[in-house]
Formats: C-alpha cells, structure tokens, sequence
C-alpha cells in the first residue's frame, strides 16, 4: 500500500502572507491617536510573532512606556486591524499556485498562528486562502501557542494527524522551535520575519520561495 502525504502545517504571517504593511499602518493609527512617535516599516517587522498582546507591548515600549491601562490598548488595537486585516495584505509569490499544486498531490493542511483565529480566518478567506485548509489553530483556539508543542499538537489532532505524519512549514524560530517540541518535521522559509539569521532556526530544511516546497518534501521523505 503507499503511503499517504504528510500532513503540513503553515505558520500564517511571513510565511502564507505578508502581512506587515497592514500591521504597521494600525500600529501606528494607534500611537498616532495618542501622541506618540510612529515606528519605521523595518522596526515594526521585528516585533511581529508573538501574538497581538506582544505586538502592541512592543511597540508602546519602543515609544516612551507601556500605559497604564495596557489592556485597553489591545482592545483598541484589535478593533483598528479589524478594519483594515487585508487593506495591503498579500499572499508571498507562489502561495496560491503551490497550495493548489500540494492539494492536488493529496496533502491535507492546516495553518499554525499565534494570529487570533477570527482575524486569520477573515483573512484566509478574503484572500481566497480558506479553501485549502482542513483545520486552523489560532493564537486563541487553545491554551497555549506556539512555540508550545501542544499548539501544533492540537492543530494534527484536528487532522487527525501526528507528530510522525507532518511538517511544519514557518519563517520564524517559534514555528520551527514549536516543530522541534512536538517532534514534528520542519522547513524554513528565508523571507518573512525574523529576529535571527533563517540558519539558525534549527529547521531541517530551508528554502528560498513558497514554490520550493514540493521538492524540500522530496527531500524529507
């Protein structure tokens, strides 16, 4: 009998999309509104993969000092980026094309983010996304997230999957350090956002586009 693809798993932001021209626009509506000074492109980038809470810490800190009311910021915040989630948000080069080519190879899929699941969907499904994965695993779907080993072992569990059946496809230690946890295979993609060089992620493989990752799973297997 042969044996069925490998289940894959993406990580969303920097790695299906990119996402930070539209993060960066309401990051700084937000600081705007109160006085702050607006952070640069390349600087946002750098605070983005932790989850919304992280992100708009980061950027308050950057710019004279959490607030007092911290929680109220991310109220805030979310309802600014639920306006605009795909104003300027695109998927990476290949990502349609590949998602098509990999279904049609018989992979079952989902997505892995630390992105609250009611803006990644709306997302996903906005731009046209949303029909190539069987189950996603937001920031908030369970009570942890990455790099914790049960976000993406709650994600297989949702394909019906295991950790010896998948692969994690992500640009950024958390999704490859979740992969490493769970003891699940993994590949790095060079572009997207980071904090560290690609190489020292610990991936087993690392590509250069979305389109590369037919033959990196030729490799794998």
């Amino acid at each position: 009998m042969t044996e069925s693809p490998p289940e894959l798993v993406f990580d969303l932001d920097g790695t299906l999309i990119d996402s930070v021209p539209d993060l960066h626009a309401c990051i700084n509506r937000l600081l705007d509104s109160e006085g702050r000074r607006l952070l640069e492109l390349p600087e946002l980038t750098q605070m983005v993969g932790d989850g919304v809470p992280a992100l708009v810490r980061r950027a308050y800190e950057a710019t004279g000092g959490l607030p007092d009311d911290f929680e109220d910021r991310v109220r805030r915040y979310l309802v600014l980026y639920g306006a605009a989630l795909a104003d300027k948000t695109v998927p990476y080069p290949g990502v349609v094309e590949t998602l098509k080519s990999l279904r049609g190879a018989g992979h079952r899929m989902g997505v892995c983010t630390n992105k609250p699941y009611g803006p990644t969907m709306e997302i996903l499904a906005a731009l046209g996304l949303a029909q190539f994965f069987s189950a996603v695993a937001g920031g908030d779907s369970l009570p942890v997230r990455k790099p914790d080993a049960g976000h993406l072992l709650g994600l297989l569990e949702m394909l019906d999957s295991g950790p010896d059946r998948a692969v994690m496809i992500g640009d950024s230690l958390n999704d490859i350090q979740v992969a490493i946890n769970a003891g699940v295979r993994s590949i790095a993609v060079s572009y997207g956002y980071r904090r560290q060089p690609v190489e020292e992620l610990g991936a087993d493989i690392v590509i250069d586009s979305f389109s590369d990752i037919p033959e990196a799973l030729a490799k794998l297997s």
